[in-house]
């Protein structure tokens, strides 16, 4: 996964891709272009858990 899909994935901006992994800021700046597997299963988990709805309580 390349670092400007993955920053698309959580949000657009490295502001909210750090936000939505729980990160800083700085952090995500300092991704390489091609991103680890350690990094990109970090990202895709935390994409999982923003697409994560809570269902309606009645």
């Amino acid at each position: 996964m390349d670092k400007k899909t993955a920053i698309q994935l959580l949000g657009g901006s490295v502001a909210q891709a750090a936000k939505n992994i729980g990160i800083s800021y700085q952090a995500v700046a300092k991704w390489p272009e091609k991103l680890t597997p350690r990094i990109a299963d970090r990202v895709i988990a935390a994409q999982m858990r923003l697409r994560r709805r809570p269902k309606k309580v009645l």
